[in-house]
């Protein structure tokens, strides 16, 4: 059995995750980001209430509908795709997302907007801005690498998105080394 878990998208909320079904004897195969395959039902359950309980404290959230579950995997695509890929598919992001989760993209897109309050887009747009960060604080690319890799137009593209952003050029944001600039993905 699967069961989805909002705002799990770091590797820190997938130990929180293994400690807690670890300390309520839920026996698990597998945990990944916003899912985790159990392998007794009867035991989740029986502590499925307790397992809310805890996961809540950690600011995470036990997923029952359908449409939550179905918003809970187009974010957790997207930050796979932006920070833990090699690189971004270079399709289209509405076919790309209708592939994966077997659903027409405009009823992703609204289904994501009802849920969330944001457009996928833009959704897309701030995690290409925390990479963006990433990427700059690491200083070890330039622009023009960073903006192949995360499939900009142009480096004009990228800084122009970022300002809008951040609301400082990506040299400034360099400059100022803002290492305590970057947003956590949870809060994204």
């Amino acid at each position: 059995m699967k069961i989805h878990i909002k705002n799990m998208v770091s590797l820190r909320c997938k130990l929180v995750v293994k400690d807690t079904l670890s300390s309520l004897g839920i026996q698990y195969s597998c945990v990944n980001l916003g899912e985790v395959k159990i392998l007794d039902n009867e035991i989740l359950d029986s502590k499925r209430e307790e397992l809310k309980k805890l996961l809540n404290h950690y600011g995470l959230e036990l997923m029952d509908e359908k449409k939550s579950t179905i918003v809970e995997k187009i974010k957790n695509i997207i930050v796979e795709m932006i920070h833990y890929s090699e690189e971004i598919p270079k399709e289209k992001i509405s076919i790309f997302l209708s592939a994966k989760l077997k659903h027409n993209y405009t009823y992703l897109s609204n289904l994501f907007k009802e849920v969330t309050g944001k457009t996928i887009q833009h959704y897309i747009v701030l995690h290409k801005i925390e990479k963006v960060k990433e990427l700059i604080l690491y200083d070890e690319l330039s622009l023009n690498e960073i903006m192949h890799i995360l499939n900009y137009s142009s480096v004009a593209h990228l800084s122009t998105q970022f300002k809008q952003v951040t609301g400082m050029t990506p040299s400034d944001f360099k400059k100022r080394n803002y290492y305590n600039k970057r947003i956590n993905l949870e809060k994204l």
